[in-house]
């Protein structure tokens, strides 16, 4: 088939490059953007004058028919055209013949291409966007449930101080809210309209850029056309984001692993979410959670790509832009699979509260309220520290925690200590008496929940 850029040339592209060249296998993704931009360009060139009206609606007309029936099946794309702009292009003009040639007026394949991927990342934002609000949901549901729910929190992989589940999912609570804001960031810099910047130098015809960017949602037309066609700042920005997003779901999915060992036995993860071994019976893996895990590198993979494909690009557009698409799509894709599946396998998962207590018991958790408990009955921290840690050694010898040693015990290695210390120690009292905002305690907690709410609310 002819190309659309053919006048030039005297020979047809070898079969092979023109292979390598072609991007109608992947931006075909585009096409819904491709052809809603063509029909507000064309509405555009009508309205100054540039097309006629009849000509106008025989382009629209056109369009709305090729889009359904891509959209139901009856259009197949086809691999003699080379992308997904000269695909809309060629069937327009099957259609309606010379008036379809028009439509290419005062615009290139460098501005409408650029065009289709922010419309297309608009979109994708919108859809990720809703994925991470629905987990938040599904946190804070988990959250609400488990106020009282004592754990052992962890700092060097180490039992370090006890707090709640609800705390503790409230953690990435806090990332994946962070995950929506960057999100919204990202769409808010990329929604400047770069159609009618022509391959580069922007166009003689009278275009309306305003009308255009208005007509696509857009804040108004971007202001250098040079810029314009060669600017993929968005979506680096973009695979930045998804990057975090995924390193936090794998953060998340690394403590759920753990979790579900025979080690911990702090959750149960439904058979849904799970799988079995071919070989050893007894398994029931974690495989969502690993996977999740496993892709991680993928999308970062997608982000290190686009940086090195951009870095030695000069102005203006370079076919080297066309590696843009594949890795996006891929890291859109696979980012969106995770949030949902993640959801899926958190939300189900069960969790053993005894379990958790226990460890947080048996963990020395409360040993920084023990030292706690003798500041506040006149002993220096510096010496506090010392004497917990010798109340530690002595449980660690005995194989028993600081919630089992009997007030003689206690009192030889410190005469300070009262029968109130085991108040003082519990989980609930080392928990509950941290109600600064951010912290643990329920009061706290319950402060912080109606605050997500009200975001939540917000931020639909």
């Amino acid at each position: 088939m002819a190309q659309l850029w053919g006048g030039r040339f005297t020979k047809e592209t070898d079969q092979l490059v023109y292979n390598f060249n072609a991007s109608l296998g992947f931006d075909q993704k585009l096409y819904k953007q491709d052809i809603t931009g063509s029909m507000a360009h064309a509405s555009m060139l009508a309205k100054q004058g540039i097309l006629t009206e009849e000509e106008k609606e025989e382009i629209l007309d056109g369009l709305k028919g090729i889009l359904e029936d891509i959209q139901n099946g009856k259009l197949e794309f086809s691999p003699e055209y080379e992308d997904i702009h000269s695909f809309v292009e060629a069937n327009l003009i099957d259609r309606k013949g010379d008036v379809g040639k028009k439509l290419h007026t005062g615009r290139s394949r460098n501005d409408q291409v650029a065009l289709d991927m922010k419309m297309y990342v608009r979109d994708e934002i919108g859809e990720t966007d809703l994925l991470l609000k629905e987990l938040l949901e599904s946190l804070l549901k988990i959250m609400e449930e488990n106020l009282h729910t004592y754990m052992p929190g962890f700092t060097h992989l180490q039992k370090a101080q006890p707090v709640t589940l609800a705390h503790h999912f409230g953690a990435y609570f806090e990332m994946f809210k962070r995950d929506r804001s960057r999100l919204a960031d990202t769409k808010k810099r990329l929604n400047l309209c770069p159609l009618g910047s022509g391959a580069l130098a922007g166009t003689t015809y009278p275009l309306d850029r305003e009308y255009t960017a208005n007509a696509l949602g857009f804040d108004g037309p971007t202001l250098n056309s040079m810029d314009s066609v060669s600017d993929r700042d968005y979506l680096i920005e973009l695979l930045s984001d998804l990057s975090l997003i995924m390193m936090h779901l794998s953060r998340f999915c690394e403590e759920i692993i753990l979790w579900n060992s025979n080690e911990y036995q702090f959750v149960e993860i439904d058979d849904g979410y799970s799988t079995g071994s071919s070989i050893m019976p007894q398994k029931k893996n974690p495989d969502i959670a690993e996977l999740v895990r496993g892709k991680t590198g993928r999308v970062y993979g997608a982000l290190m790509s686009m940086l090195t494909t951009m870095k030695g690009i000069p102005l203006a557009y370079n076919k080297d832009m066309q590696e843009d698409k594949e890795f996006t799509f891929d890291a859109i894709d696979t980012v969106k699979g995770c949030i949902a599946l993640f959801n899926g396998m958190v939300s189900t998962m069960e969790f053993k509260k005894e379990n958790m207590e226990r460890s947080a018991k048996n963990g020395f958790t409360n040993a920084t309220d023990a030292a706690d408990y003798l500041v506040n009955h006149g002993v220096p921290f510096r010496d506090a520290h010392g004497i917990v840690g010798q109340l530690v050694l002595h449980c660690i010898e005995k194989n028993i925690s600081l919630d089992e040693m009997s007030l003689e015990e206690y009192k030889a290695i410190s005469p300070v200590f009262e029968e109130d210390i085991y108040e003082a120690i519990s989980m609930k009292n080392c928990v509950e008496k941290r109600n600064t905002i951010g912290a643990p305690g329920t009061e706290a907690m319950k402060q912080v929940i109606e605050l997500h709410k009200k975001y939540l609310k917000e931020n639909s």
